[in-house]
Protein backbone atom coordinates (compact mmCIF):
# COMPACT_ATOMS: atom_id res chain seq x y z
CA UNK A 1 0.00 0.00 0.00
CA UNK A 2 2.77 2.57 0.76
CA UNK A 3 4.90 1.92 -2.49
CA UNK A 4 1.62 2.49 -4.33
CA UNK A 5 1.57 6.24 -2.53
CA UNK A 6 5.10 6.73 -2.90
CA UNK A 7 4.45 6.16 -6.67
CA UNK A 8 1.45 8.79 -6.96
CA UNK A 9 3.53 11.65 -5.43
CA UNK A 10 5.71 10.71 -7.53
CA UNK A 11 3.62 11.15 -10.12
CA UNK A 12 1.99 14.30 -9.17
CA UNK A 13 5.74 15.49 -8.44
CA UNK A 14 6.72 15.08 -11.98
CA UNK A 15 3.82 16.89 -13.65
CA UNK A 16 4.16 19.80 -11.09
CA UNK A 17 7.59 20.25 -12.10
CA UNK A 18 6.97 19.83 -15.85
CA UNK A 19 4.27 22.77 -15.59
CA UNK A 20 6.85 24.98 -14.09
CA UNK A 21 9.13 24.28 -16.85
CA UNK A 22 6.64 24.81 -19.46
CA UNK A 23 5.62 28.68 -17.24
CA UNK A 24 9.14 29.51 -17.43
CA UNK A 25 9.87 29.28 -21.19
CA UNK A 26 6.59 31.59 -22.01
CA UNK A 27 6.83 34.83 -23.96
CA UNK A 28 7.87 37.44 -21.20
CA UNK A 29 6.98 40.71 -23.83
CA UNK A 30 3.30 38.61 -23.77
CA UNK A 31 3.31 39.74 -20.03
CA UNK A 32 4.62 43.11 -20.35
CA UNK A 33 2.35 46.41 -19.91
CA UNK A 34 1.21 48.38 -22.79
CA UNK A 35 3.63 51.34 -24.02
CA UNK A 36 2.85 54.65 -22.79
CA UNK A 37 1.18 56.98 -25.78
CA UNK A 38 2.43 60.56 -25.20
CA UNK A 39 -0.11 63.03 -26.75
CA UNK A 40 1.15 66.48 -28.52
CA UNK A 41 0.28 69.65 -26.13
CA UNK A 42 -2.61 71.68 -27.77
CA UNK A 43 -1.74 75.01 -29.44
CA UNK A 44 -2.13 77.56 -26.78
CA UNK A 45 -3.05 80.29 -29.23
CA UNK A 46 -6.30 77.99 -30.23
CA UNK A 47 -9.46 77.64 -28.58
CA UNK A 48 -12.55 75.98 -29.15
CA UNK A 49 -15.80 77.09 -28.24
CA UNK A 50 -19.16 74.71 -27.99
CA UNK A 51 -21.46 77.77 -29.68
CA UNK A 52 -19.38 79.94 -32.36
CA UNK A 53 -22.53 81.67 -33.01
CA UNK A 54 -22.13 83.78 -29.80
CA UNK A 55 -18.76 85.62 -31.20
CA UNK A 56 -19.90 87.65 -33.98
CA UNK A 57 -17.13 88.10 -36.34
CA UNK A 58 -16.25 91.25 -38.57
CA UNK A 59 -13.98 92.12 -41.56
CA UNK A 60 -11.48 94.32 -41.44
CA UNK A 61 -12.06 97.48 -43.79
CA UNK A 62 -9.03 99.15 -45.86
CA UNK A 63 -7.19 102.28 -45.29
CA UNK A 64 -4.95 104.33 -47.06
CA UNK A 65 -2.52 106.02 -44.66
CA UNK A 66 0.68 107.87 -45.12
CA UNK A 67 3.67 106.25 -43.24
CA UNK A 68 4.47 107.35 -40.48
CA UNK A 69 7.95 108.21 -38.70
CA UNK A 70 7.40 108.38 -34.58
CA UNK A 71 10.71 109.50 -32.69
CA UNK A 72 11.18 110.96 -29.45
CA UNK A 73 13.00 114.67 -28.90
CA UNK A 74 13.53 117.08 -26.63
CA UNK A 75 12.32 120.88 -26.13
CA UNK A 76 15.52 123.32 -25.73
CA UNK A 77 16.04 126.56 -26.26
CA UNK A 78 16.24 128.87 -29.67
CA UNK A 79 19.46 129.51 -29.95
CA UNK A 80 19.11 132.92 -31.38
CA UNK A 81 16.81 133.50 -28.29
CA UNK A 82 19.27 132.60 -25.79
CA UNK A 83 21.00 136.13 -24.94
CA UNK A 84 23.19 136.80 -21.90
CA UNK A 85 23.78 139.04 -19.61
CA UNK A 86 27.26 140.46 -19.31
CA UNK A 87 28.89 143.31 -17.90
CA UNK A 88 31.58 145.30 -19.05
CA UNK A 89 32.47 147.42 -15.50
CA UNK A 90 34.08 144.66 -12.88
CA UNK A 91 33.21 145.02 -9.62
CA UNK A 92 31.26 143.62 -5.99
CA UNK A 93 27.47 142.99 -6.47
CA UNK A 94 25.96 144.80 -3.99
CA UNK A 95 21.88 144.23 -5.01
CA UNK A 96 20.39 141.45 -6.59
CA UNK A 97 16.83 141.72 -8.47
CA UNK A 98 16.38 138.42 -9.80
CA UNK A 99 16.84 135.04 -9.73
CA UNK A 100 16.87 131.56 -11.58
CA UNK A 101 13.67 130.76 -13.38
CA UNK A 102 11.94 134.38 -12.84
CA UNK A 103 10.26 135.84 -16.20
CA UNK A 104 11.64 139.01 -17.00
CA UNK A 105 10.90 142.27 -19.47
CA UNK A 106 13.06 144.22 -21.60
CA UNK A 107 14.58 147.05 -19.17
CA UNK A 108 13.86 145.26 -15.96
CA UNK A 109 16.65 145.58 -13.31
CA UNK A 110 18.38 142.65 -12.43
CA UNK A 111 21.14 143.83 -10.44
CA UNK A 112 23.99 146.30 -9.30
CA UNK A 113 27.72 146.18 -9.20
CA UNK A 114 29.87 148.49 -7.02
CA UNK A 115 32.96 149.36 -9.74
CA UNK A 116 36.17 150.89 -9.60
CA UNK A 117 36.33 151.19 -13.35
CA UNK A 118 33.13 153.66 -12.97
CA UNK A 119 34.47 155.62 -10.74
CA UNK A 120 37.88 155.83 -12.66
CA UNK A 121 35.76 156.47 -15.68
CA UNK A 122 34.02 159.44 -14.26
CA UNK A 123 37.37 160.89 -13.43
CA UNK A 124 38.37 160.76 -16.69
CA UNK A 125 35.10 162.34 -18.25
CA UNK A 126 35.19 164.88 -15.70
CA UNK A 127 38.48 166.15 -16.68
CA UNK A 128 38.09 165.98 -20.20
CA UNK A 129 35.08 168.37 -19.71
CA UNK A 130 37.57 170.54 -17.85
CA UNK A 131 40.21 170.19 -20.56
CA UNK A 132 37.70 171.45 -23.05
CA UNK A 133 36.88 174.55 -20.98
CA UNK A 134 40.32 175.46 -20.98
CA UNK A 135 41.12 175.11 -24.39
CA UNK A 136 37.49 176.89 -25.71
CA UNK A 137 38.93 179.89 -23.75
CA UNK A 138 42.42 179.74 -24.85
CA UNK A 139 40.78 180.09 -28.41
CA UNK A 140 38.53 181.87 -27.82
CA UNK A 141 41.53 184.64 -26.27
CA UNK A 142 43.63 183.45 -29.69
CA UNK A 143 41.01 184.95 -31.99
CA UNK A 144 40.66 188.10 -30.23
CA UNK A 145 44.99 188.95 -30.03
CA UNK A 146 44.83 187.43 -33.80
CA UNK A 147 42.16 190.48 -34.97
CA UNK A 148 44.27 192.91 -32.48
CA UNK A 149 47.32 191.55 -34.35
CA UNK A 150 49.06 190.62 -31.24
CA UNK A 151 49.74 187.08 -32.77
CA UNK A 152 50.46 185.06 -35.88
CA UNK A 153 47.63 182.89 -37.63
CA UNK A 154 49.80 179.98 -36.53
CA UNK A 155 49.21 180.35 -33.16
CA UNK A 156 45.56 180.16 -33.66
CA UNK A 157 45.79 176.68 -35.79
CA UNK A 158 47.27 175.63 -32.76
CA UNK A 159 45.15 176.80 -30.42
CA UNK A 160 42.30 175.34 -32.67
CA UNK A 161 44.06 171.76 -32.72
CA UNK A 162 44.07 171.85 -28.84
CA UNK A 163 40.40 172.35 -28.78
CA UNK A 164 39.71 170.04 -31.71
CA UNK A 165 41.78 167.10 -29.34
CA UNK A 166 40.11 168.17 -26.41
CA UNK A 167 36.73 167.63 -27.91
CA UNK A 168 37.35 164.12 -28.90
CA UNK A 169 38.69 163.14 -25.45
CA UNK A 170 35.46 164.38 -24.26
CA UNK A 171 32.89 162.24 -26.63
CA UNK A 172 35.65 159.21 -25.82
CA UNK A 173 35.11 158.92 -22.17
CA UNK A 174 31.33 160.04 -22.39
CA UNK A 175 31.18 156.73 -24.81
CA UNK A 176 33.35 154.96 -22.35
CA UNK A 177 30.91 155.67 -19.54
CA UNK A 178 27.57 154.74 -21.90
CA UNK A 179 29.53 151.15 -22.65
CA UNK A 180 29.94 151.09 -18.68
CA UNK A 181 26.21 151.34 -18.60
CA UNK A 182 27.04 154.71 -16.47
CA UNK A 183 24.59 157.40 -16.53
CA UNK A 184 26.20 160.33 -17.30
CA UNK A 185 23.74 162.90 -15.10
CA UNK A 186 23.99 161.02 -12.43
CA UNK A 187 27.65 160.14 -11.46
CA UNK A 188 28.13 157.44 -8.68
CA UNK A 189 30.64 154.33 -8.79
CA UNK A 190 27.41 152.30 -8.78
CA UNK A 191 26.58 150.77 -12.41
CA UNK A 192 22.76 149.09 -12.88
CA UNK A 193 22.99 146.17 -15.06
CA UNK A 194 19.46 145.93 -16.99
CA UNK A 195 17.85 142.74 -18.78
CA UNK A 196 18.46 143.26 -23.12
CA UNK A 197 15.31 141.35 -23.63
CA UNK A 198 12.39 139.87 -22.61
CA UNK A 199 12.20 135.95 -21.02
CA UNK A 200 12.90 133.60 -18.31
CA UNK A 201 16.20 133.42 -16.44
CA UNK A 202 17.80 129.88 -17.06
CA UNK A 203 21.33 130.67 -15.84
CA UNK A 204 22.46 132.17 -13.24
CA UNK A 205 26.56 132.66 -12.31
CA UNK A 206 26.65 135.57 -9.61
CA UNK A 207 25.30 135.86 -6.34
CA UNK A 208 25.24 138.21 -4.00
CA UNK A 209 28.17 140.10 -2.70
CA UNK A 210 30.16 138.26 -5.34
CA UNK A 211 33.06 139.76 -7.31
CA UNK A 212 32.72 140.44 -11.41
CA UNK A 213 35.54 139.79 -12.98
CA UNK A 214 36.58 141.07 -16.37
CA UNK A 215 34.86 139.67 -19.67
CA UNK A 216 37.77 137.09 -20.83
CA UNK A 217 37.92 135.44 -17.52
CA UNK A 218 34.26 135.12 -16.29
CA UNK A 219 31.39 133.28 -17.28
CA UNK A 220 27.71 135.29 -18.27
CA UNK A 221 25.62 136.87 -15.21
CA UNK A 222 22.54 135.95 -16.08
CA UNK A 223 21.39 133.99 -19.49
CA UNK A 224 17.52 135.00 -20.32
CA UNK A 225 15.90 132.58 -22.66
CA UNK A 226 12.81 134.07 -24.58
CA UNK A 227 10.63 130.85 -25.14
CA UNK A 228 7.88 132.41 -26.85
CA UNK A 229 9.13 130.30 -29.73
CA UNK A 230 11.48 126.75 -28.98
CA UNK A 231 13.72 124.10 -31.07
CA UNK A 232 12.65 120.38 -30.35
CA UNK A 233 15.82 118.31 -31.53
CA UNK A 234 14.80 114.58 -32.14
CA UNK A 235 17.21 111.45 -32.74
CA UNK A 236 16.42 110.29 -36.78
CA UNK A 237 17.94 106.53 -37.03
CA UNK A 238 20.23 106.82 -40.85
CA UNK A 239 18.01 104.19 -42.02
CA UNK A 240 14.84 106.41 -41.41
CA UNK A 241 16.53 109.79 -42.54
CA UNK A 242 14.78 109.48 -46.43
CA UNK A 243 11.01 110.26 -44.70
CA UNK A 244 12.19 113.27 -43.09
CA UNK A 245 12.65 116.53 -45.42
CA UNK A 246 13.36 120.34 -44.43
CA UNK A 247 10.20 122.40 -44.79
CA UNK A 248 7.68 119.89 -43.75
CA UNK A 249 5.61 119.89 -40.33
CA UNK A 250 5.62 117.06 -38.02
CA UNK A 251 2.75 116.55 -35.22
CA UNK A 252 4.58 117.07 -31.53
CA UNK A 253 2.79 115.45 -28.23
CA UNK A 254 4.37 116.13 -24.89
CA UNK A 255 4.40 113.32 -22.29
CA UNK A 256 3.50 115.83 -19.99
CA UNK A 257 0.03 116.33 -22.44
CA UNK A 258 -0.27 113.15 -24.49
CA UNK A 259 -4.19 114.99 -25.44
CA UNK A 260 -2.69 117.68 -27.09
CA UNK A 261 -1.27 117.89 -30.55
CA UNK A 262 1.11 120.73 -31.87
CA UNK A 263 2.64 120.87 -34.99
CA UNK A 264 6.22 121.61 -35.72
CA UNK A 265 8.11 122.66 -38.96
CA UNK A 266 11.69 120.89 -39.88
CA UNK A 267 14.33 123.64 -39.92
CA UNK A 268 17.33 121.42 -40.14
CA UNK A 269 18.47 117.77 -40.40
CA UNK A 270 22.17 117.53 -39.06
CA UNK A 271 25.02 116.86 -41.59
CA UNK A 272 26.95 114.72 -38.88
CA UNK A 273 25.22 111.63 -37.34
CA UNK A 274 26.18 109.88 -33.88
CA UNK A 275 28.73 107.68 -34.43
CA UNK A 276 27.19 105.63 -31.41
CA UNK A 277 23.82 105.39 -31.79
CA UNK A 278 23.81 105.92 -35.35
CA UNK A 279 21.13 108.97 -35.12
CA UNK A 280 21.19 112.45 -37.14
CA UNK A 281 19.03 115.25 -34.78
CA UNK A 282 16.11 116.94 -36.74
CA UNK A 283 15.70 120.38 -35.63
CA UNK A 284 11.81 121.18 -35.66
CA UNK A 285 10.89 125.03 -34.79
CA UNK A 286 7.39 125.86 -33.09
CA UNK A 287 5.42 128.69 -31.19
CA UNK A 288 5.09 127.68 -27.27
CA UNK A 289 1.59 128.06 -26.36
CA UNK A 290 3.03 128.47 -22.31
CA UNK A 291 3.09 124.69 -21.86
CA UNK A 292 6.72 123.82 -22.85
CA UNK A 293 9.54 123.78 -20.51
CA UNK A 294 13.00 123.15 -22.04
CA UNK A 295 14.37 119.74 -20.79
CA UNK A 296 10.47 118.09 -21.36
CA UNK A 297 10.51 114.69 -23.46
CA UNK A 298 8.37 114.75 -26.70
CA UNK A 299 7.34 112.42 -29.10
CA UNK A 300 7.45 113.56 -32.86
CA UNK A 301 5.46 111.93 -36.17
CA UNK A 302 6.69 112.17 -39.10
CA UNK A 303 4.67 111.92 -42.22
CA UNK A 304 5.68 110.14 -45.21
CA UNK A 305 4.92 110.93 -49.13
CA UNK A 306 4.37 107.12 -49.33
CA UNK A 307 1.31 105.85 -49.25
CA UNK A 308 0.59 102.56 -47.34
CA UNK A 309 -2.51 99.99 -46.90
CA UNK A 310 -3.57 99.73 -43.33
CA UNK A 311 -6.23 97.23 -42.10
CA UNK A 312 -8.83 99.16 -39.84
CA UNK A 313 -10.45 96.71 -37.15
CA UNK A 314 -13.12 98.13 -34.05
CA UNK A 315 -11.23 99.06 -30.98
CA UNK A 316 -12.84 95.95 -29.41
CA UNK A 317 -11.44 93.46 -31.02
CA UNK A 318 -8.18 93.57 -29.98
CA UNK A 319 -6.96 92.11 -27.17
CA UNK A 320 -4.18 93.91 -25.38
CA UNK A 321 -2.06 91.42 -23.06
CA UNK A 322 1.38 90.69 -21.76
CA UNK A 323 1.91 94.39 -23.70
CA UNK A 324 1.02 93.09 -26.53
CA UNK A 325 -2.12 92.72 -28.92
CA UNK A 326 -3.92 90.12 -30.35
CA UNK A 327 -7.22 89.29 -32.37
CA UNK A 328 -9.14 86.14 -32.60
CA UNK A 329 -9.71 85.15 -35.83
CA UNK A 330 -12.04 82.01 -37.38
CA UNK A 331 -10.23 78.63 -37.59
CA UNK A 332 -13.08 76.51 -38.55
CA UNK A 333 -14.91 73.63 -36.49
CA UNK A 334 -15.68 75.92 -33.74
CA UNK A 335 -12.47 76.83 -33.17
CA UNK A 336 -10.73 80.41 -33.26
CA UNK A 337 -7.05 81.19 -32.81
CA UNK A 338 -5.26 83.67 -30.89
CA UNK A 339 -2.80 86.35 -33.94
CA UNK A 340 -0.37 88.61 -32.45
CA UNK A 341 -0.79 91.74 -34.29
CA UNK A 342 0.48 95.52 -34.44
CA UNK A 343 -2.01 98.40 -33.16
CA UNK A 344 -1.79 101.74 -34.55
CA UNK A 345 -3.54 104.32 -33.72
CA UNK A 346 -6.97 104.92 -33.14
CA UNK A 347 -9.68 106.25 -35.21
CA UNK A 348 -13.26 107.92 -34.64
CA UNK A 349 -15.64 105.65 -34.52
CA UNK A 350 -13.87 103.20 -32.10
CA UNK A 351 -11.34 101.73 -34.63
CA UNK A 352 -8.01 101.24 -34.54
CA UNK A 353 -5.67 100.56 -37.33
CA UNK A 354 -3.41 97.43 -37.37
CA UNK A 355 0.21 98.37 -38.90
CA UNK A 356 1.53 94.47 -39.04
CA UNK A 357 -0.55 91.05 -38.84
CA UNK A 358 -3.66 91.35 -40.63
CA UNK A 359 -4.89 92.89 -44.10
CA UNK A 360 -7.93 94.34 -45.42
CA UNK A 361 -10.75 91.38 -45.65
CA UNK A 362 -9.46 89.28 -42.60
CA UNK A 363 -12.33 87.91 -40.55
CA UNK A 364 -11.61 88.84 -36.75
CA UNK A 365 -13.72 88.52 -33.45
CA UNK A 366 -14.91 91.78 -33.09
CA UNK A 367 -15.01 91.10 -29.19
CA UNK A 368 -11.69 89.30 -28.17
CA UNK A 369 -12.43 90.08 -24.42
CA UNK A 370 -15.41 88.55 -24.27
CA UNK A 371 -13.76 85.70 -25.95
CA UNK A 372 -11.00 85.46 -23.96
CA UNK A 373 -12.91 85.42 -20.46
CA UNK A 374 -15.32 82.80 -21.90
CA UNK A 375 -11.90 80.77 -22.96
CA UNK A 376 -10.26 81.38 -19.45
CA UNK A 377 -13.72 79.93 -17.47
Amino acid sequence: MKPRILLSLCAVLVLFLAGCGAKAKTDPRAEAPPPAVVEADQDVNVVKVDHPEQFPVVSAVRRDAASELHVTGVVTPDVSRNVPVISLASGRVVDIRAKLGDAVTKGQLLMRIQSADISGAFSDYRKAQADEVLARAQLDRAKLLYEKGAIAQKDIEVAQDAADKVKVDVETTAERLRVLGADLNHPTAVVDVYAPVSGVITEQNVTAAAGVKTLDNSPNLFTIADLSSIWILCDVYENDLANVHIGEFADVRLNAYPGRVFKGRISNIGPVLDPNIRTAKVRLELRNPGLMRLGMFVTATFQGLKKEIRAVVPASAVLHLHDRDWVYVPAGDRTFRRVEVTGGKMLPGDMQEILLGLAPGDRVVSNALVLQNTVEQ
